[in-house]
């Protein structure tokens, strides 16, 4: 049956296309599998909460009659401003209006947040942007440029929220630097959600063809239930397609984790075990209730513009799994910088078990993926990415790292794998983050430096050790056959390319005065100074050298295997440290150029120190094409499977397709076919 919504009725009918329904929400309470819900254009300023499931072979679709003209949003208009002074406004609002949920009575907050000033859920937008929270009225009345924004040139307009002292009202003060907010186009986000199901397991809903924007959407750490303006709530077989997501307070879209009863932020909210502990204890709790292929995950985002977002473009712990997120573009996420803390980028996924990221394009975030614990049968595959480290020059400062480092293309944090990672292009100049085992790097483009190797393992203490111990998983399932620390190594280089870029002196300086013990001499190459500092913090060892140099002093396989000759027992020379040791790394086929550099133990490799490389990104009306001369230099090499990458080592699984069938990497970026002696990296 199909059900027609239409914000513009004179009043709300029955659902017919004659007589439609005012309201989204009207059609979600009663729609049943195989229904259609069909909305026509128009803003509708509602929380939509899907009441029915649909099922594998009926779902329930919810589709814009034209693509993006739907408009789902957390916010409302006000035009009831008072003027306070100079280009400061007052609004008052009876807090009878928010209901059980006021985003300006509501902070911020959960676990691995790191601010020092608190903000609320809530914000205020002028003409489609928001403004930035202040902590006291006079900062409002006389603002500061906020230097940490990526769009500091916007910083100047702010706002504050209090509550009245003898009224049950909320009060909101706003400096338009100018502009009259009862003749411009002024929202404040008051709802949670725009298209979230109140109840869990709500299955097999498609979300297609909206514009979703302004929720006042709550932090979401992976020990916490995890919302979104977007989210299935631990549901299965969800789409989201076609759609345009922005301005969520903190995540578009939550692919994410329910509330565990005695267990929701309990690093917050009961200090005496940390964060690492209760988010282990996460996994475990979530199978016993049930967590498993059959019940959670296998969901799509696809063909989505996300954006401007202040934590995730997408987030998700546990009910990622078995997911595709495919032909994105997600963009300028945590730019605002008013949040801070261990769960921030365009993509932040805990277990992403059998999770394929192809096809999508990531710029302007302060990091393009973060993968975390549970990396088991992940795939990043054909994706660009540019400028999601450090991108803005002002802010090539230390102070403007603290909580969030350098940023990155992709960070993979203290997982197992198999992870693999083929046919990417990675332009920025800090290319991957990689303090875990297990990872296949394919047929890629690095224009930037590998940095976190060996280290990123141990959980911040200072004088006890403090390893980090994540499960490990059955082949393709979410049951859970035990658990590890990361012993660093276990990874493959094949047929990639190396670029050294040119590295902007503000990162030099960032390294520099990085407070590290231990740093080699800056050297010098034909594109400009790079300093390789390989020091001794725990977290990150600042590297800004392409190429496969960082794993310098690991072992290959034979040299690893031989170590396990002999006895270890009772009165045996040999010890048990061969255990302990970093696993070995395997390579073939990588090429090196403009002073990027081979790793001591590479095989089969090319350095070219003769040509002069140029790798160029051109935007040519929304359009964007790579300018370079590589496909001049590249030698051939020979075609990778999944027998060359073989298995993960802790949790024994191979490189192979979430079905088990072998891979072959015999297509290219652009899924063009490669011949028997393919070219180094990604484009055939």
């Amino acid at each position: 049956m199909k059900y027609y919504v239409n914000q513009k009725a004179v009043r709300s009918g029955d659902g017919s296309e004659g007589a439609p329904f005012k309201r989204i929400t009207d059609a979600a309470l009663i729609a049943r599998p195989g229904d259609e819900v069909i909305v026509a254009p128009g803003i509708y300023r509602e929380d939509v909460s899907p009441k029915n499931a649909g099922t594998e072979r009926d779902r329930i679709v919810y589709r814009s009659s034209e693509k993006r003209a739907a408009v789902i949003t957390g916010a409302d208009v006000f035009d009831t401003w008072e003027h306070y002074k100079g280009d400061v406004w007052k609004l008052t609002i009876p807090n009878t209006y928010f209901g059980k949920y006021n985003p300006y009575t509501t902070y911020v907050s959960g676990d691995w947040l790191n601010i020092t000033i608190p903000v609320h859920t809530g914000e205020v937008f002028l003409n489609g942007k928001s403004l930035y929270e202040k902590d006291s009225l006079d900062k409002v009345i006389d603002p500061e440029f906020y230097d940490a924004s990526w769009d500091r040139g916007f910083t100047r307009h702010t706002w504050y929220t209090e509550q009245a002292d003898d009224k049950d009202e909320t009060v909101i003060y706003a400096n338009f630097q100018g502009k009259d907010p009862n003749k411009e186009c002024v929202e404040i986000n008051v709802r949670p959600h725009c298209f979230w199901p109140e109840d869990m397991h709500v299955d097999y809903i498609t979300l297609s063809g909206f514009t979703v924007t302004k929720a006042a959407t709550q932090w979401a750490p992976p020990t916490a239930l995890q919302e979104g303006m977007i989210g299935p709530h631990w549901s299965k077989g969800w789409i989201i397609e076609d759609c345009d997501i922005s301005e969520s307070k903190c995540s578009g879209i939550s692919l994410g984790k329910y509330r565990q009863q005695g267990n929701d932020n309990k690093w917050l909210n009961y200090k005496y075990k940390d964060g690492a502990q209760t988010q282990r204890d996460c996994s475990f709790i979530a199978q016993l209730d049930g967590w498993s292929k059959e019940t959670i995950g296998s969901h799509i985002v696809r063909n989505c513009d996300i954006h401007d977002c202040g934590q995730t473009g997408i987030v998700g712990n546990l009910g990622c799994v078995f997911s595709l997120i495919e032909n994105n573009h997600i963009h300028h996420i945590n730019n605002k910088r008013n949040l801070a803390g261990a769960e921030i980028g365009g993509i932040k996924l805990h277990a992403a078990i059998d999770v394929i990221i192809r096809n999508n394009h990531f710029h302007d975030c302060v990091r393009g993926i973060w993968l975390d614990w549970q990396c088991q049968g992940t795939r990043v595959s054909a994706n660009l990415f540019h400028d999601n480290c450090m991108s803005r020059d002002h802010l090539l400062k230390p102070e403007f790292t603290e909580g969030l480092g350098m940023g990155e293309d992709l960070w993979i944090e203290i997982a197992h794998g198999p992870t693999l990672v083929d046919n990417n292009i990675m332009l920025s100049e800090r290319c991957v983050r990689i303090p875990t085992q297990g990872v296949a790097f394919v047929h890629n483009l690095f224009c930037g430096a590998i940095s976190g190797v060996g280290r990123g393992v141990m959980n911040g203490s200072v004088d006890i050790p403090s390893p980090r111990y994540t499960p490990i998983h059955r082949p393709h399932s979410t049951a859970i056959t035990g658990v590890m620390t990361v012993l660093h190594g276990d990874v493959r280089f094949y047929n990639n390319i190396f670029v050294q870029p040119k590295v902007r002196q503000g990162m030099i300086d960032i390294c520099n005065g990085g407070g590290l013990d231990k740093k080699d001499e800056p050297f010098e190459h034909k594109n400009g100074p790079v300093i390789n500092v390989m020091g001794e913090g725990e977290w990150d060892d600042l590297n800004l050298v392409a190429g496969t140099s960082c794993y310098n002093g690991f072992m290959t396989q034979a040299e690893w295997e031989k170590m396990f000759d002999g006895y270890c027992g009772e009165g045996s020379p040999v010890t048990r440290d061969r255990y302990y040791r970093p696993l070995p790394v395997w390579t073939g086929g990588n090429v090196f150029f403009n002073g990027a550099k081979p790793c001591d133990i590479e095989e089969d490799f090319t350095v070219d120190d003769e040509h002069e490389i140029y790798v160029e990104l051109k935007e040519v009306n929304g359009d964007y094409k790579l300018d370079t001369n590589l496909d001049e230099y590249l030698p051939k090499c020979r075609i990778i499977t999944s027998d060359t990458l073989g298995m993960a080592f802790e949790p024994e699984e191979r490189f192979e397709n979430p079905d088990g069938s072998d891979i072959i990497f015999d297509a290219d970026y652009y899924g063009n076919k490669r011949g028997e002696l393919p070219v180094a990296g990604p484009f055939a």
